[in-house]
């Protein structure tokens, strides 16, 4: 386990520029806690439009699996979008103020016909159809308009994440725009290969499935630290691993990855589906166990299909971002984008790996 005085910032090896500072200490000041939510486990709730057999509640099925008399997993317009295709007003520009027309789409994925039920209770057969469903609407957004640049798809758990109806849902958002902090990611594995020649995802998996150091002290001789090998994997299967960021964000905050190299993820197999389903059912079990009832976000990074990005195939990795809110930013967070964690990735990695799932 790590030192309880450990108090040192951290820089993320994907964006240099994005910095975590790990304090361990124990007098530091208590940061507020985010509230643990109580779900609400019912199956069926008359009065919630996801509900099966409430269908005439929400705009049409776009699409539903396996097929929309029986359906598990249902797909339709958000009835608040963020973004819609019911503009054909043309981008503003006046001076240094620019504006471009909020053009895109933004649909809801109801994850599941039962209300109440959580991704760690959801078989893993269930969670490869809901993953099928991203890939295949993610897929269809993008042949659907050459001015669509980036789909998004993410999931909100919690007031504090976002979610406004309790029923297990997740969104999928399609927009002109790449956001900045995909951006950010391309970008820097861009440089980093055409440095190194190699993608920085892929180093990342290979440090934490092979490499081990000890690092001394170089007047006492003490250790300072040691980097074991798997310390930072937190679940591995066939073809995924799931590990605990070096400089995490978020104190529990957990990255799901390819094994294999792949930048888009609307290329993934069925049976990537398959080992990817069983990896992340675990890793939310393990979460659960561990932070028991913490909101949570999770989000799916894959390669823009933007032309300016089409060079990125074998420089950037598509990955699975999932970020329990287990305290609210402070004002030093807000202002500086510091981001302060209170326990070290590598005594959050170790506690979700011991934990007994089976």
């Amino acid at each position: 386990m790590a030192d309880d005085s450990v108090r040192e910032i951290r820089i993320n090896p994907i964006v240099p520029s994005e910095s975590v500072l790990v304090a361990t200490a124990r007098g530091m000041r208590p940061r507020k806690q985010e509230a643990v939510v109580a779900r609400d486990t019912r199956e069926h709730v008359e009065t919630c439009p996801f509900c099966k057999g409430n269908e005439d509640k929400t705009p049409a099925t776009i699409a539903a699996f396996p097929n929309e008399n029986n359906w598990q997993v249902r797909i339709v317009e958000n009835l608040f979008p963020i973004l819609g295709d019911d503009s054909e007003e043309a981008a503003i520009n006046f001076g240094l103020q620019q504006a471009i027309n909020g053009y895109g789409r933004h649909e809801v994925i109801i994850d599941h016909h039962q209300h109440g039920i959580s991704v760690y209770e959801m078989s893993e057969e269930h969670l490869q159809m809901l993953f099928g469903a991203y890939r295949q609407r993610m897929t269809e957004l993008y042949e659907s308009d050459s001015r669509l640049k980036y789909v998004l798809v993410f999931k909100n758990f919690g007031p504090a994440a976002g979610a406004s109806i309790p029923h297990t849902h997740s969104q999928i958002i399609a927009m002109p725009v790449v956001p900045e902090n995909v951006i950010n990611e391309v970008e820097h594995s861009r440089v980093y290969f055409r440095k190194h020649n190699h993608c920085v995802f892929c180093s990342l998996i290979d440090e934490a499935l092979t490499y081990e150091a000890t690092i001394y002290d170089r007047e006492s001789g003490e250790v300072r630290r040691k980097i074991s090998v798997g310390q930072y994997v937190v679940e591995r299967g066939e073809r995924f691993v799931a590990i605990k960021p070096f400089a995490s964000r978020y104190e529990w905050e957990v990255h799901i990855m390819p094994l294999k190299h792949e930048s888009d993820f609307t290329k993934v197999t069925d049976e990537d589906l398959q080992d990817l389903s069983r990896v992340v059912k675990r890793t939310m079990k393990r979460l659960e166990k561990t932070i028991g009832g913490a909101q949570y976000n999770f989000f799916l990074h894959s390669v823009p299909r933007a032309e300016e990005y089409s060079d990125c195939k074998d420089s950037y990795h598509w990955h699975l971002e999932i970020c329990p809110r287990t305290s609210i930013p402070t004002g030093f967070e807000l202002g500086s984008g510091l981001f302060v964690s209170t326990i070290s990735p590598e005594d959050a990695a170790q506690q979700l790996r011991e934990v007994d799932i089976d």
